[in-house]
């Protein structure tokens, strides 16, 4: 008795027929929303606290993230919310 064969999965797709640009991974959308929702969360335990509130490992986290996350918001938004936690950043910091 004969197995029955596996249906190639790019049957009838040759290299020809797929585009460059069917092989890149798709591009990756946040949502603004939620990107303030967190960086919000995080002034707002900055602000709230007479000392840095997090170990090193989440300051160190932080420092990295927030910019980046800032970036996918408007410039003049993004720019604010960065000195806003520069700010608190270097209060904690002398604190």
């Amino acid at each position: 008795m004969a197995r029955p064969r596996q249906r190639d999965l790019f049957e009838g797709e040759s290299p020809v027929e797929r585009s460059e640009t069917d092989l890149s991974p798709p591009s990756y959308r946040p949502d603004l929303v939620q990107v303030r929702a967190r960086l919000h969360k995080i002034l707002a335990e900055a602000r709230a606290a007479e000392q840095l509130p997090w170990d090193a490992d989440r300051v160190l986290l932080y420092k990295t993230i927030f910019p980046h996350m800032a970036g996918w918001l408007p410039a003049e938004e993004a720019a604010q919310l960065r000195r806003e936690f520069d700010a608190e950043m270097a209060r904690l910091a002398s604190a």
